[in-house]
C-alpha cells in the first residue's frame, strides 16, 4: 500500500499549479429521434453563457460551438415543431473535444402558443421502442462510479435488479437469472463474451475487453425489451462505439491496475468527413504483483492485452459505412506444484491439488452500411465475424510427491459470421415501423476429454465440429396517441436449423405520462434462448464403448415477463423510480431421471459441469421489486440509491421448487460523488459506494464422500440449500485533474473495500488436508491509474 502511494503521488507532483482559462470545441449531431434523419437549422446554445454562446446545425445536422470555457455546461437545443431539449453537466476538457449525438422527438400536436421543453429524463433509453426497464448510460458514468474500474458490466451492477456481489468475476446477473440470458451487442451487432478469461456460453469475466475510452452513449436493459432484440432471455447489453474526431486528430495514455493504454483519433484528410478511432492496450499486472499487490489469484500474473478501433466514412451519395474490430487474448497458469506450501496464497480462481492453464481469446469485426431513401426511411445492412476459444489443461497432483498428472483436457472454438438487414420508416409524428432479420451462421469445434487413472485413458466427454443456422426476424410498431401517451408492440421468430427449433414471440411496452413530472411504464413479452452451444454435444456413454448426442433436440428455453414501472422527476435533479415484475421460465434443460439438477443454474462458477440426456420439461420463476432514488450530478454533487428485493427459484425434474444458484434475495447500492472545484485549472473528486447483498448460494459438500474419492464431492440432493454469510463492501475513489494549455492530466486511486471486509467468496475441499477450506474475496484492493488527454 505504501508504494502504491507513494507512485501516485509522485505522478501527482507533475502537476504544476498555474490558474489560467482554457477553452475548448463541443460538437455533434441532431437527429429526428424516430427517423433519424439529420435536422439542418436545429438552435443549440449554452444556458447562462455571457456572451452568449450558440450556432445552429448545418446541412448534415452537425454543429460546433467554439471558444467554450473549460468546466461543465448545460446546453440547450431547440427546432420549430420539436420538443425542446436540455442537455446538463457536459464536460469540457482540454485536450479532448467533446462530442454529442442529440436526438430530437417531433410534437405530434403542435401549437404556436406552446413551447414544450422536455424534462430530460438523463436515463432515457436510446432505442426509442424501449418503455421499461432500460437505463442509458455514459462513458461518464463507467469511469465516475467507485468501484467500476472503468467496466460496463460493473458500471451496471449498480443499478437496480442487478447483482454484483463477487469481487472475482463481472457477470451481469439480473433479477435471479443465470448470467447466460445477457445479449451482448456492438453497433447493432451480436458479439461473443467482451472479457478476457470468459468461457464458452458464459457473459462475464474477470477484466472487461470493452474500452470504455471508446463507447458512446449506451443502453442497457433488464427486461421485457422490445422485438428487436431474440435469444436472451434476462437482459441486454445495447453497446455503441464511438466515432473518431473527423476535424482534429486527438491521443489519450493511460497506465493503471488495467493496464498500460494508447489511443488516438482523428480525420484522415482535412477533406473528409471520415475518421478513426483506435485503442491498445497490454497488462500490467506483473508490476503491480512486484509491488505486492493482490488481486486474488495467489503466485499466478493473469497476462492480456487488447485492440479495438472504429473507421467511419460517410459518403454524398452512398450512405454511411462504419468498421468496428475487438480483440482480444488472455492467459494464466495456476500451478500449485510451484508453490511453497508453508505460506497461505490467497486464490479465487485455482483448485487445491491441480496445476491449471488456461488461455481465452475473442474476435469480432463488424461492417454497417446505412442509406436513408428519404428523410423518413432508411435501411440499414451489416455483417459481422466473430470468434472466441478457450484452451483449458488441468493435472492434479500428487498428493506426496506433487507430480503432475494428466487429468483433463478441452479445447473449445466457436465462430460466427452474422447478417442482418433492417428497415425503418416513419410515417408520421405518430407512427413508426422498424423491421428487420439476422442470420447467424455458428461454426463449432469442440473436444472436452477426461483421463481415466484405472484404465489409463482419455475418455471423450464432448467432440464435435459442424455449423448451424440461426435465423431471427422480427417486426416493432410504435404509436404515439399524444405526446403524453404511447405504445409499441412487436413480433419475434427464431429458427435453429440444427435441430429444427422455433419460437414465436410477441412483445409489448407501453408509456404514459400522465402528469408533466410522473409517468407510468408497462412491458410484457415472451422470450426465448437457446442453451450454451456446447451444451448441445455432450457426449453420452452408451454401454457398447459408442457414444451419442443425448442433447442434441433441445429447444429454446422460454421466459414470460410482465413488468410495471412507476417513474418520478420529483425536481430537475431529483428521480424516484420503482418498478414491480413477474418472470415465468418454462422449457428448461433439466436431467431425463429424476434430479435437482437445472441449467438455469449455469454460470454460478468458473466451471460448469457436463451433464448428458437433457429434456426441455424444467420451470423457474423470479419476482422482485425494485427502488431507485437518484440525484443527478448538478453543481458537482450526484447520489444514487438502488434497492432490490426479489426471490428465484427453480424446479428440476425430481418436481421439487429449489432456490436458484443466484437467489440471493437483496441487492443494495448506495453511491455518491462531489467534484470539488480548486481553481480554474485543477478540480478534486471523491467518489463513494456501498454495497449490501445477500450471501452467494454454494452447493454443498458431501464431506465423507470426498475423503473417500480424493477430490470434492457435492451433495447434489440438496443445492443450493447454504447460504454464505451476507456481502459488504465500501469503496472509495479520489482522483485528481488538471486541465493545461493544451492537455488534460488525471489521477485517479480507487480505493476497493476500503475497511478490507473479509467477504466469504466459497468453501472448498482439500484434498491435502481432508477438510473444508474457506475462500474469502479481495480484501483492501488498491487502484491506481494515470490518464492524459492531448
Amino acid at each position: 500500500m505504501k508504494k502504491t502511494l507513494l507512485i501516485s503521488f509522485l505522478i501527482l507532483s507533475v502537476f504544476v499549479a498555474k490558474a489560467q482559462q482554457g477553452i475548448q470545441v463541443i460538437r455533434g449531431s441532431v437527429k429526428d429521434q424516430q427517423s433519424k434523419y439529420q435536422i439542418p437549422g436545429a438552435v443549440i446554445t449554452i444556458i447562462g453563457s455571457d456572451p452568449l454562446i450558440g450556432t445552429t446545425t448545418d446541412e448534415n445536422g452537425d454543429f460546433r460551438l467554439e471558444n467554450v470555457p473549460l468546466g461543465r455546461h448545460n446546453l440547450k437545443i431547440s427546432y420549430l415543431g420539436y420538443s425542446e431539449k436540455i442537455i446538463p453537466n457536459v464536460l469540457v476538457q482540454q485536450g479532448k473535444q467533446t462530442a454529442l449525438l442529440i436526438e430530437l422527438e417531433e410534437l405530434v400536436l403542435e401549437s404556436e402558443e406552446v413551447v414544450i421543453t422536455a424534462e430530460t429524463d438523463k436515463t432515457q433509453a436510446i432505442n426509442e421502442m424501449s418503455t421499461v426497464s432500460t437505463r442509458q448510460f455514459s462513458r461518464e458514468e463507467a469511469a465516475r462510479y467507485a468501484g467500476s474500474l472503468n467496466d460496463p458490466s460493473r458500471m451496471a451492477s449498480n443499478y437496480a435488479g442487478v447483482s454484483g456481489a463477487n469481487d472475482s468475476r463481472n457477470d451481469i446477473v439480473i433479477r435471479g437469472n443465470s448470467p447466460t440470458g445477457l445479449l451482448w451487442r456492438m453497433e447493432g451487432l451480436p458479439i461473443p463474451n467482451p472479457n478476457h478469461f470468459g468461457s464458452l456460453g458464459t457473459t462475464g469475466g474477470p477484466v472487461s475487453i470493452l474500452n470504455y475510452n471508446q463507447l458512446a452513449n449506451s443502453d442497457f436493459m433488464t427486461g421485457a425489451f422490445p422485438a428487436e432484440y431474440g435469444n436472451a432471455t434476462s437482459g441486454v447489453f445495447d453497446l455503441q462505439m464511438r466515432s473518431g474526431n473527423n476535424k482534429k486528430r486527438e491521443y489519450l495514455g493511460q497506465i493503471g491496475l488495467n493496464g498500460f493504454e494508447m489511443g488516438a483519433e482523428g480525420p484522415f484528410s482535412k477533406k473528409s468527413r471520415a475518421s478513426y478511432l483506435i485503442n491498445y492496450r497490454y497488462s500490467t499486472l506483473s508490476f503491480f504483483k512486484a509491488i505486492g499487490i493482490n488481486f486474488g489469484t495467489g503466485q499466478s500474473v493473469p497476462q492480456y492485452q487488447d485492440l479495438s478501433f472504429k473507421v467511419d466514412l460517410p459518403t454524398k451519395k452512398l450512405g454511411r459505412f462504419t468498421l468496428f474490430t475487438i480483440l482480444g487474448d488472455s492467459y494464466i497458469e495456476f500451478l500449485e506444484s510451484n508453490l511453497d506450501t508453508t505460506k497461505g496464497n490467497a486464490n479465487l480462481y485455482g483448485n487445491d491439488g491441480y496445476d491449471i492453464y488456461f488461455r481465452s481469446r475473442m474476435g469480432v469485426s463488424g461492417l454497417n452500411h446505412t442509406i436513408f431513401l428519404n428523410s423518413n426511411t432508411f435501411i440499414k445492412s451489416g455483417i459481422s465475424v466473430s470468434g472466441a476459444t478457450n484452451a483449458i489443461r488441468s493435472d492434479s497432483l500428487n498428493l506426496k510427491t506433487r507430480t503432475p498428472l494428466d487429468n483433463y483436457n478441452s479445447s473449445k472454438n466457436e465462430n460466427r459470421i452474422v447478417g442482418t438487414i433492417q428497415f425503418n420508416k416513419k410515417f408520421s409524428a405518430k407512427n413508426t415501423l422498424h423491421a428487420g432479420t439476422y442470420i447467424t451462421n455458428i461454426i463449432f469445434n469442440y473436444d472436452e476429454r477426461l483421463y481415466k487413472r484405472p484404465q489409463n485413458e482419455w475418455r471423450s466427454l464432448s467432440r464435435s465440429d459442424g455449423s448451424s443456422i440461426l435465423s431471427e426476424i422480427f417486426a416493432q410498431w410504435k404509436h404515439r396517441f399524444s405526446d403524453k401517451l404511447s405504445t409499441n408492440v412487436g413480433l419475434h421468430y427464431q429458427y435453429f436449423a440444427y435441430n429444427n427449433a422455433s419460437a414465436l414471440e410477441p412483445r409489448m411496452g407501453l408509456k404514459w405520462q400522465f402528469k408533466t413530472k410522473q409517468s407510468l411504464n408497462f412491458g410484457l413479452g415472451l422470450h426465448n434462448q437457446l442453451q450454451p452451444m456446447p451444451v448441445y454435444f455432450i457426449s453420452t456413454r452408451r454401454p457398447d464403448g459408442t457414444y451419442s448426442l443425448t442433447n442434441k433436440d433441445l429447444g429454446f428455453t422460454q421466459s414470460s415477463q410482465v413488468i410495471l414501472g412507476y417513474d418520478n422527476n420529483i425536481s430537475a435533479n431529483w428521480r424516484i423510480k420503482l418498478e414491480t415484475y413477474f418472470q415465468y421460465l418454462n422449457n428448461v434443460p433439466v436431467e431425463t431421471k429424476s434430479s435437482s439438477y437445472s441449467l438455469l443454474n449455469f454460470g454460478a462458477d468458473f466451471s460448469n459441469p457436463d451433464v448428458d440426456s437433457l429434456v426441455n420439461k424444467g420451470t423457474g420463476k423470479n419476482y422482485g421489486v425494485e427502488l431507485t432514488i437518484e440525484r443527478f450530478l448538478s453543481n458537482g454533487f450526484y447520489l444514487l440509491s438502488t434497492n432490490s428485493l426479489f426471490d428465484s427459484k427453480y424446479t428440476g425434474s425430481d418436481g421439487v421448487e429449489r432456490n436458484t444458484a443466484f437467489n440471493g434475495r437483496y441487492v443494495q447500492n448506495f453511491l455518491a460523488g462531489k467534484e470539488f472545484k480548486l481553481n480554474r485549472r485543477y478540480t478534486f473528486i471523491t467518489d463513494i459506494k456501498l454495497t449490501f447483498a445477500g450471501g452467494k448460494r454454494i452447493l454443498p459438500v458431501d464431506l465423507e464422500k470426498s475423503k473417500i474419492k480424493g477430490t470434492q464431492v457435492n451433495d447434489t440432493r440438496n443445492p443450493y440449500v447454504d447460504q454464505l454469510p451476507a456481502y459488504f463492501r465500501p469503496d472509495l475513489k479520489l482522483s485528481m485533474r488538471r486541465e493545461g494549455k493544451k492537455i488534460t492530466q488525471e489521477l485517479v486511486l480507487s480505493l476497493q473495500n476500503v475497511i478490507n471486509r473479509q467477504n466469504l467468496f466459497t468453501r472448498n475441499y482439500s484434498r491435502k488436508d481432508g477438510v473444508m477450506k474457506d475462500v474469502y474475496q479481495l480484501g483492501f484492493f488498491p487502484v491506481p491509474q494515470y490518464r492524459v488527454l492531448f
